[in-house]
């Protein structure tokens, strides 16, 4: 398989290398019930999900959607700690690609305080060199604003192209890379389907995180 050497990795968070699904689904529909709307199911939040709240609640809450966000976030935070789980073989990758002189990121649409906790939670804070989350950053994922916060103070510019891998599961990942000129790289187990991405292809596919650590310490 041939790839461009990568300087800088920037990692999507939330079912990339951690799996938060439970928390997300239950915030949810405890707002939703307090908003008198019929809760998604587990499958809807999967396929839903996408965007920070900061964009998503006035599109889904309208006028409500202030009063949405406070319920949403005072459940998570009582949750999320207990509910969180890494992705398989996520702990062993970052410390290999950190161990092989990667520079590492985080951009995700989870509101930067709650994901630099799990972060910590997980002793994985010191392999990022930046963690940014939604709102730290003047436009969410997949504006490039995020990502070019992540790659302020890295040893590549915004501009360096394949040496930048943006590494994420959803076409909001993939969109957010293109849009601020990085490698898409789809990590998942199940591969695209046909006309899934067609307007923000990934250029290489990896259904695992060992597979990303494999290829990347091989051809380091």
């Amino acid at each position: 398989m041939t790839h461009p050497e990568p300087r800088t990795l920037i990692f999507d968070w939330d079912n990339t290398l951690v799996d938060t699904w439970e928390a997300i689904h239950h915030a949810l529909s405890v707002t939703f019930q307090a908003m008198g709307m019929q809760p998604w199911t587990l499958e809807e939040t999967r396929a839903r999900v996408r965007r920070s709240a900061r964009e998503a609640f006035p599109e889904i809450f309208g006028a409500r959607s202030e009063a949405a966000t406070g319920i949403f976030y005072e459940t998570f935070a009582r949750d999320h700690l207990d509910l969180l789980r890494a992705a398989p073989g996520a702990a062993d990758m970052l410390e290999a690609l950190a161990e092989a002189g990667y520079d590492l990121a985080v951009v995700s649409n989870k509101t930067g305080g709650f994901l630099r906790r799990e972060a910590e939670e997980l002793g994985w804070d010191r392999h990022f060199r930046q963690i940014v989350g939604a709102t730290d950053a003047a436009r969410d994922k997949p504006a490039p604003d995020a990502v070019l916060l992540a790659l302020s103070g890295s040893p590549v510019s915004p501009a360096s192209g394949p040496e930048v891998w943006f590494i994420g599961d959803t076409d909001i990942d993939l969109t957010c890379a293109h849009n601020s000129g990085c490698y898409p790289v789809l990590l998942r187990a199940e591969p695209p389907r046909a006309g899934e991405f067609d307007a923000a292809p990934p250029a290489l596919h990896l259904d695992s995180c060992r597979a990303l650590a494999e290829l990347l310490i091989k051809s380091h």
